[in-house]
C-alpha cells in the first residue's frame, strides 16, 4: 500500500521524522518496505496484511497513526445538496445474486462536465502509482485510495431503460472490459448488467459499454458490497487484478457503503458540477452489527506476560473504534465494521499489546503456561499412523472436494446425494466427498501416471455424510489403497484395533457385504451393534477399467470416531507367563464356505484360557484327495499356563477338545 505523506496530512498531523513514524507502524504490524520521494513528496510502501483491509487507504493508515502518537483523527464529513428530484425517478436497482453482492447502493448526479482533475489531485494519484484519466474517475479514484471502499461510475445515458440488474453472469457470456480486452464469463461470476447486457464485472473492472467519456453528462455512482470468495474466484480465473478486486478479495466494511458514495459525489460536485438527485436506492439498508466480545482484565496480563493499565486497555479500543463498556474486571466490546478481524478476545489482546507497544514487553516476562494432556484422539492417531506407516503404507491428503465422475460417487456410507459447493475452489470439483476412496484411487492414478504403480497410501480427514435438510454429519475416516491383496489392508485394520481396544474392547460382527463398486464377494465389514466399523475389498475390474488403473486395487476404510469410542486411554500391560509355551499345529479339511472368524472362535471356546494364541498358516485345495467344495486349512495353537509347566497330556486332552469341537460344529477333519 503506497501512501503518499502530504495526503496523510489532511486527516493527522504529524510532526516528526517519516523515518521515526514508519518505524513505529513496522512496530505495530505495518512493515515498511521502501520510502521514496515523488515529485517532491515521500511516498511511503508498507505491507499490509490480508486480514487488515482497513489499512488499504490513507484513513485507515491515518487511524494507526493516531493512536499510536495519541493524537487527533480528522475524517471530511460529506455536507451533500441535492436537488427536489429523487433518484428514483430517473433509475431503479434490482439485485438478484445477493450471495456474492449482499448490498448495492447507487446515486446520480446530472449535468457534469467531464474534463482533466485539478493538479493537486491528479499529483497525488501519480505519487501511489495511479495515473489520471479524468476528474469523474480520478474521483472515484481518489475515494478508493483514501478509505479503501471501491467505487464505480456509469455513464447514465448508455444504461439501458435506466435499471440496473446486479445477477449472475451467463455462462459463457462475452463481457468487454475498460482494458479493451475480452473476457469470457461464468454462471459463478457476478454482473452489474442493464436491461440488456453487463456493464461491469461487479468487483473486479468496469466495462467498455458504460465507461465515462468526454461526452458523458449524467452519472450513476456505485458502491456495493462484494463477498471476498466470488470476487477472488473471478479474479484468478480471468487473471483479472485490480486495486478494487485487491480490497473487495480482504472484505471491506459493508457498513462505509454511504460515507464513500456520499465523499465521491462531494468531490465530483466540486470537479465536475452537476446536480446530485436526492436520495441513495440501497438494496440492503440494515447495517451489519458484530457481536460483543469479552475481555477479561486477568487474561491480558496472562497472554502479554506484563500489566497494562485497565483504564490504558479501554483508550485503546476506543480509539481504534472499538464501543468499549467497561467493568472493573471485564469489558464488553463491539468491534466497529470495518475492523472485521477483530472476533475474540485474544484479538482484543493483540491490539492492546502493538498499539502498547511490543517493546515494552521484556524479554524475560514471565508468560503462565500449562502443559496439556494429549487428547484420546491424538494417543489413538499416534497408533494408526505408526501401524499404517509400518505397514508400508505413505500418508497422503487429498481436498475434501471431488467432482461427479464414477468413482468420485462411491459412498460405502450412505446414499444420499453429496452436497455441493456454490463457488468451486478446485476445477471441476463441487462435490464434498462421502468416502476417502475417490481421493485415494486418483493419488494412485497420479502415482501410476509417473510409473510407480506398487504403492500403498492411507489417508485420514473428515468425510461429509448428508442429512437431509440438516447439517452433514462429519466422521473422521482412516482410507487405505494398496496392490491387489485385501488382506494386506485387513491386517492393518485388525492391528489397529487390537492395538487400540485391547483385549477389553467390544465383540465385532464380520460379515461379507457387496458395494457397486467392488469385485463381488471379495469385500468383508464389522460391525459394532450394527454400525459399520470398517470394511475391506477389491476394486471391481468394470471400474477399474473405466477409470484406466493398472492390475488389481485393494481399498478399504475405517470409522475412526467410532473407534474413538472404545479406544484405551493407557494401554493395559498383561504379566509374561514364565512358563514355557507348547506350539500344536493342526490341519483340518473343512467346507469351502466356512469363515476363518467361525472356525477360530469354536477353536477359542473349546481351548480355553490355555489357549494364547490361533494363528492362521494358510489354506489349500486338493479336490483329488478331499473332493469338490472341500480346503484345508492350516492353523497353530500356541498352549501355555500362567501358574504352572504344563505336561504332555494336558496338552493333547485340550487339542483333543479342540478337534471333537470342530468335528461337532462343522464338520471337520482332522488330517495326520
Amino acid at each position: 500500500m503506497l501512501i503518499s505523506w502530504e495526503w496523510l496530512s489532511d486527516y493527522v498531523k504529524l510532526d516528526l521524522p517519516t523515518d521515526q513514524v514508519v518505524d513505529r507502524w513496522a512496530m505495530s504490524g505495518l512493515n515498511h518496505e521502501s520510502t521514496q520521494w515523488v515529485e517532491g513528496v515521500p511516498v511511503i510502501d508498507l505491507e499490509v496484511t490480508s486480514n487488515r483491509a482497513d489499512c488499504l487507504g490513507h484513513i485507515g493508515i491515518a487511524r494507526e497513526a493516531a493512536v499510536l502518537y495519541d493524537i487527533a483523527l480528522t475524517i471530511p464529513n460529506p455536507n451533500l445538496k441535492t436537488s427536489s428530484r429523487s433518484v428514483h425517478d430517473v433509475l431503479t436497482v434490482e439485485n438478484r445474486f445477493e450471495q456474492a453482492c449482499p448490498r448495492y447502493t447507487a446515486r446520480v448526479i446530472q449535468g457534469v462536465k467531464i474534463g482533466p482533475s485539478p493538479e493537486w489531485l491528479a499529483k497525488r494519484l501519480r505519487a501511489i502509482g495511479v495515473r489520471p484519466n479524468n476528474n469523474v474517475v480520478d474521483a472515484t479514484n481518489y475515494v478508493m485510495m483514501e478509505c479503501g471502499q471501491p467505487l464505480h461510475a456509469f455513464d447514465l445515458a448508455k444504461v439501458k431503460s435506466n435499471k440496473i440488474i446486479v445477477r449472475a453472469a451467463v455462462d459463457r457470456e462475452n463481457f468487454q472490459a475498460i482494458d479493451h480486452r475480452s473476457y469470457v464469463l461464468d454462471s459463478q461470476m457476478v454482473v452489474i448488467a442493464d436491461a440488456q447486457r453487463p456493464l461491469a464485472l461487479g468487483g473486479v473492472m468496469g466495462g467498455l459499454d458504460s465507461e465515462v467519456s468526454d461526452s458523458t453528462v449524467d452519472l450513476l455512482i456505485e458502491s456495493a458490497c462484494f463477498l471476498p470468495m466470488a470476487i477472488r474466484r473471478t479474479a484468478r480465473k480471468l487473471k483479472l487484478h485490480s486495486p478494487s478486486s485487491h480490497r473487495f478479495e480482504r472484505r471491506i466494511d459493508p457498513n462505509g457503503l454511504d460515507w464513500a458514495s456520499m465523499r465521491c459525489c462531494q468531490l465530483i460536485l466540486e470537479l465536475a458540477g452537476g446536480e446530485l438527485l436526492d436520495g441513495l436506492i440501497d438494496t440492503h439498508g440494515e447495517p451489519t452489527v458484530a457481536g460483543p466480545i469479552q475481555l477479561r482484565r486477568h487474561r491480558v496480563a496472562q497472554v502479554l506476560g506484563i500489566e497494562v493499565p485497565w483504564d490504558r486497555c479501554g483508550q485503546i479500543l476506543t480509539k481504534l473504534g472499538c464501543k468499549v463498556d467497561s467493568q472493573s474486571d471485564c469489558m464488553t466490546v463491539e468491534a466497529p465494521s470495518f475492523r472485521q478481524d477483530l472476533t475474540r478476545e485474544a484479538d482484543l489482546i493483540e491490539e492492546i499489546a502493538r498499539i502498547h507497544g511490543y517493546q515494552k514487553i521484556p524479554e524475560n516476562a514471565s508468560v503462565p503456561m500449562v502443559a496439556s494432556s494429549r487428547r484420546p484422539k491424538d494417543t489413538m492417531m499416534h497408533s494408526v499412523r505408526a501401524i499404517a506407516c509400518g505397514a508400508g503404507f505413505n500418508e497422503t491428503l487429498n481436498p475434501s472436494l471431488i467432482g461427479k465422475s464414477v468413482l468420485d460417487r462411491i459412498s460405502p456410507w450412505g446414499s444420499q446425494d453429496p452436497l455441493t459447493t456454490w463457488v468451486p475452489l478446485l476445477e471441476g470439483a463441487s462435490c464434498l466427498r462421502r468416502s476417502l476412496i475417490p481421493s485415494l484411487i486418483a493419488a494412485r492414478l497420479h502415482n501410476q501416471a509417473q510409473s510407480n504403480r506398487d504403492v500403498r497410501l492411507f489417508e485420514t480427514a473428515n468425510v461429509y455424510l448428508p442429512q437431509g435438510d440438516r447439517l452433514p454429519k462429519e466422521q473422521f475416516h482412516l482410507g487405505c489403497i494398496s496392490e491387489s491383496d485385501p488382506r494386506v489392508i485387513r491386517g492393518v485394520f485388525e492391528e489397529i484395533v487390537q492395538r487400540v481396544w485391547g483385549p477389553e474392547g467390544p465383540e465385532l460382527q464380520e460379515r461379507l457385504i457387496d458395494f457397486d463398486f467392488s469385485e463381488k464377494g471379495s469385500t468383508v465389514a464389522w460391525f459394532y451393534q450394527d454400525q459399520m466399523l470398517a470394511w475391506v475389498g477389491s476394486l471391481s475390474r468394470a471400474v477399474a477399467t473405466s477409470s484406466k488403473i493398472d492390475g488389481s486395487v485393494a481399498i478399504g476404510e475405517l470409522d475412526l470416531d467410532l473407534l474413538l469410542v472404545w479406544a484405551r486411554s493407557v494401554p493395559k500391560l498383561k504379566a509374561l507367563s514364565p512358563y514355557p509355551a507348547m506350539l500344536r499345529d493342526l490341519n483340518f479339511v473343512v467346507d469351502e464356505g466356512l469363515y476363518w472368524s467361525a472356525l477360530r472362535a469354536t477353536i477359542s471356546d473349546a481351548a480355553g484360557p490355555l489357549c494364547k494364541e490361533i494363528a492362521f498358516q494358510e489354506i489349500y485345495r486338493d479336490t483329488k484327495r478331499d473332493g469338490a467344495g472341500k480346503k484345508r486349512v492350516l492353523l497353530t495353537l500356541t498352549l501355555q499356563s500362567d501358574s504352572e509347566t504344563l505336561k504332555s497330556d494336558q496338552a493333547e486332552a485340550l487339542v483333543g477338545s479342540v478337534i471333537a469341537a470342530c468335528q461337532s460344529k462343522h464338520g471337520a477333519t482332522l488330517l495326520a
